[in-house]
């Protein structure tokens, strides 16, 4: 069947049966846009939007289907439409905070096997972007992989490479040029039938280069990067997932220039496990690498061992993700009364009648 090539497997067949038995097709979300989605399906594809009953009874936004989603449809193929009942679990998803002063998550990308993470080898190269990435990436529950394109475009990409390397502990690093047509071949391995990747990075990143370049063919539109700050427009505004014609998927996204943490307690350590192995070596064991005594993380960045950059990248994510708990203490509470209320009024509204 055609959901096989769109990345079906045991999970989602085993959370989709009661479904099945109750008459549903399933399909998987390509495209959204303002609560309308693009669902691909064993018949085909069709423009699809959540049934009435799904809408009240969703308490925030991330409940909401979101692009490599996996949905429960009853359709209507003379018309092209299908209506969606439920949203099957994910097996990953990458999340950011939404942008603004709301506390709000925001799923970039669900259900996807790998992410990779594009930087180009420019004046886009930063590393300590990359470590907030990576975090987040470890989060997800996909495996990250760094991507470094514009490689034709940098005069040192193995010192480029060895400073990734010193931030991206165990994960695979590819140097690629487009224009070059070098490195690109080594990414084929991740793009077998039914497995998904998705690219996340910066504007001008070469995201949609890449994309082009899987698909064969000009599917997204590009755009130059300033010649002033080499910094790219938002060429992709909207996230769209592609079925490639050699297999497997390729989730393009839009240039995220504010990424700030959803939750990534556990990640953190994953990604500074030479911080945290540091951190076992002080005399004491409350250690704040302040002002104590034989402090281990303190000697190696004054040693020069450590970059104080890092330790302080590492820092303020400590704090963001702290801060981040609090507020969604404070939200959970809010959604868990609102929820009450609908149900409340619900009732009411029953008795009425």
């Amino acid at each position: 069947m055609r959901r096989n090539e769109l990345g079906w497997n045991e999970f989602l067949n085993n959370s989709f049966t009661e479904y099945e038995q109750q008459g549903y097709t399933v399909g998987r979300v390509m495209l959204e846009h303002k609560r309308l989605y693009r669902v691909a399906t064993d018949n085909g594809e069709c423009l699809a939007e959540v049934s009435g009953k799904y809408r009240f009874e969703t308490a925030t936004r991330e409940d909401y289907p979101a692009v490599g989603d996996w949905v429960v449809l009853s359709e209507r193929q003379a018309e092209g439409k299908a209506t969606i009942h439920a949203l099957l679990p994910r097996f990953s998803k990458f999340s950011r905070k939404a942008a603004g002063l709301t506390t709000e998550e925001q799923i970039v990308a669900a259900n996807v096997d790998t992410i990779f993470l594009v930087q180009s080898l420019n004046y886009d190269f930063n590393p300590r972007r990359l470590e907030r990435y990576l975090v987040m990436a470890w989060e997800s529950g996909a495996n990250p992989v760094v991507v470094l394109t514009k490689s034709d475009l940098c005069q040192d990409v193995q010192g480029k490479t060895e400073e990734v390397e010193g931030v991206a502990f165990g994960v695979p690093i590819h140097a690629v040029s487009v224009k070059d047509e070098t490195g690109l071949v080594e990414l084929g391995r991740y793009f077998t039938r039914g497995k998904t990747v998705a690219l996340l990075g910066s504007s001008g990143a070469g995201k949609s280069t890449l994309t082009n370049y899987l698909l064969g063919e000009e599917k997204q539109l590009i755009q130059e990067v300033r010649s002033d700050d080499d910094k790219g427009k938002h060429t992709t505004t909207y996230r769209e997932l592609y079925l490639l014609p050699t297999g497997g998927l390729v989730l393009d996204t839009p240039g995220m220039r504010e990424l700030q943490l959803w939750e990534a307690d556990g990640a953190i350590s994953h990604s500074f496990l030479d911080i945290e192995a540091l951190a076992e070596q002080c005399y004491f064991r409350d250690c704040k690498h302040a002002n104590e005594p034989k402090c281990a993380v303190r000697e190696a960045i004054e040693e020069g061992t450590l970059e104080a950059a890092r330790y302080q990248s590492y820092v303020k994510l400590q704090r963001e993700l702290a801060f981040l708990e609090r507020k969604n203490d404070k939200r959970a509470q809010l959604a868990e009364r609102e929820k009450w209320k609908k149900i409340t009024s619900g009732v009411r509204g029953g008795k009425k009648r």
